[in-house]
């Protein structure tokens, strides 16, 4: 069965595609590509994330991006006609662990256009079944990167940070996963702040690379009640977004040190995370990354200088694209639901129990 998988993450950079064969128990990577967001799309969904904003901006919000997910698709390298299935997890514009979660991008919308069935809101089943709706992505991240030997972290980040803990010889039930907080969001946010909208990320961490890490600012970031907090556990822009952007400014420091700072925020929450919830119960001998932080040289040697003993690598040594991963993830997870198997680990959400993730709209 050929699958789709369509992600668009909080970083908010784009649209991802992943085209995955899959049959036997086993998946083939065909295509990957990434249509960026045009900017006023991009501003567009900004403005509804976490906002005070008006329901006809969403609801209109919602049909548009259907038809740019559709786009996406005809523009993946491979013949329409080829693929059987689309998972699409829509953008987050909402999430609140265990409460309430909203991914936009109306189903219907690619449907209609494509006419293939498409497998879409996958999160709300978890929370409807006492979880935190994420992450989602460890169900794959134990197929992809279980070993019989080494116990492995799987670090994907995003615009949120999160990571699958995978123990040597670990059946599912063993797994520990949770987001360890910001990903690239902070960054972000910073970049295109500064730059009015001209850059919209830290490429190759230069920005970072040009400033100085704050510790006593660091230290008081990292005293937030979310890092020392029992998983499972989610977060999202409410923690991450302008409240907190505001709060680095009142610090009074440079945009350069700002950078460096909430760079080494996010290394700085992985390695607590993996000291605090992961090495306790296993030892660990390789963090595995991808997401856009895996470009950034600066972050990864944040990542390496605080997991010493840790072989920091990336998904790309097992043949995963980096920026791949969370497409790759959702097709995997689109063809789970379509053949009404469960999807999600209760080790991972905190859910009561495995549950069938998503919706399905037909052809």
């Amino acid at each position: 069965m050929r699958v789709a998988g369509l992600m668009s993450g909080t970083s908010l950079d784009g649209i991802d595609v992943a085209i995955v064969d899959i049959a036997r128990g086993r998946h083939r990577t065909v295509s990957f590509a990434t249509r960026p967001y045009p900017a006023r799309v991009r501003e567009m969904i900004l403005g509804v994330s976490n906002a005070e904003t008006h329901t006809r901006e969403i609801a209109r919000l919602n049909v548009l991006l259907g038809e740019l997910y559709a786009g996406a698709i005809l523009h993946a390298g491979v013949p329409l006609s080829s693929i059987d299935l689309i998972g699409c997890h829509g953008q987050t514009i909402y999430h609140e662990g265990g409460v309430a979660t909203l991914q936009i991008g109306e189903a219907a919308v690619i449907a209609e256009r494509l006419r293939k069935p498409v497998v879409s809101d996958f999160r709300p089943r978890d929370i409807a079944a006492g979880g935190q709706g994420a992450p989602l992505v460890p169900y794959v991240d134990y197929l992809l990167f279980k070993n019989a030997r080494k116990g492995r972290v799987a670090l994907n980040i995003g615009g949120i940070a999160n990571i699958t803990a995978i123990p040597a010889n670990g059946a599912s039930e063993d797994v520990i996963a949770f987001d360890t907080g910001p990903g690239n969001m902070v960054v972000d946010a910073l970049v295109s702040r500064h730059t009015h909208g001209r850059e919209t990320f830290d490429r190759d961490g230069r920005f970072a690379g040009r400033g100085k890490v704050d510790t006593k600012l660091l230290r008081r970031l990292l005293n937030d009640a979310y890092y020392c907090g029992r998983p499972p556990k989610s977060a999202g822009r409410e923690q991450y977004g302008a409240e907190f952007i505001e709060r680095l400014d009142r610090a009074g420091l440079s945009f350069f040190d700002r950078v460096a700072t909430a760079t080494a925020l996010t290394a700085a929450a992985v390695a607590e995370g993996v000291r605090r919830w992961v090495i306790p119960k296993f030892a660990v001998q390789e963090l595995i990354v991808s997401g856009g932080g895996a470009h950034n040289p600066r972050m990864m040697a944040y990542l390496a200088a605080f997991l010493k003993g840790v072989r920091v690598t990336t998904s790309a040594e097992f043949g995963i694209d980096v920026d791949a991963k969370e497409a790759i993830a959702f097709a995997l997870l689109a063809y789970e639901t379509w053949r009404g198997r469960a999807g999600s680990l209760t080790s991972a959400t905190g859910a009561r129990r495995p549950v069938i993730l998503g919706k399905i709209t037909p052809a």
